[in-house]
């Protein structure tokens, strides 16, 4: 009797009855392990992040400290409140992954607590973005005026939005309208075939006469 094939695993499609493993992706994982590592994935992408919040999260509370604050009018003190108060939310979306890890660990809950930090880490993202733009308003503000402050924030704004919007959401689309085949297929040397992959080491061989 031939044993039990472990196949790749998917988000769907029939699981293997003695791993417990569904058709996948380029993996050999089973459902678990695939959560394991997408849980262990974000998390350091949250701890990426984390660090920028906490430099910018630490230089708006000194702003109030330096001697010139006070002399900021009613419009540069509400750039600097926004500003803080978007930067405060980022740093509680972005830790909140670790502490739903802390309070379900060991529950065996891990697929529930990937999708919910995702949104969290997606959400803190939002926040971190518009604290960006926030922080750059507010400082071309007190240095160029409130023209140079509108030109900055709506660069730093756009620029944000194609990096980390745009152009992820753009390859996704294509990625979906592609169907798993072609998502699945291999790109680079590994996708030629062998008779391909043959004719081209022979033409790129070095003459050896």
């Amino acid at each position: 009797m031939r044993p039990p094939s472990r196949e790749k695993e998917s988000t769907g499609g029939p699981r293997d009855a003695s791993t417990g493993a569904s058709p996948a992706e380029g993996r050999n994982e089973t459902h678990l392990e695939r959560c394991d590592r997408n849980l262990v994935e974000l998390l350091q992408e949250v701890r990426v992040v984390q660090t920028g919040v906490q430099v910018l999260f630490a230089f708006l509370l000194m702003a109030p400290l330096t001697p010139g604050f006070a002399d900021l009018g009613a419009l540069q003190r509400l750039e600097y409140f926004v500003t803080l108060t978007l930067a405060g939310a980022a740093a509680l979306l972005l830790i909140a992954p670790t502490a739903y890890h802390r309070v379900l660990f060991r529950l065996g809950d891990k697929d529930y607590l990937v999708t919910v930090a995702n949104r969290l880490t997606i959400a803190g993202l939002a926040a971190v973005a518009l604290s960006m733009v926030g922080a750059f308003v507010f400082v071309t503000d007190i240095l160029f005026g409130q023209l140079a402050a509108t030109v900055a924030g709506a660069a730093t704004g756009a620029t944000t939005f194609i990096l980390w919007a745009a152009l992820p959401l753009a390859r996704r689309r294509a990625l979906a309208g592609a169907g798993p085949a072609r998502r699945d297929a291999p790109t680079g040397p590994d996708a030629r075939g062998p008779s391909e992959s043959s004719a081209l080491s022979a033409t790129s061989t070095p003459y050896a006469g």
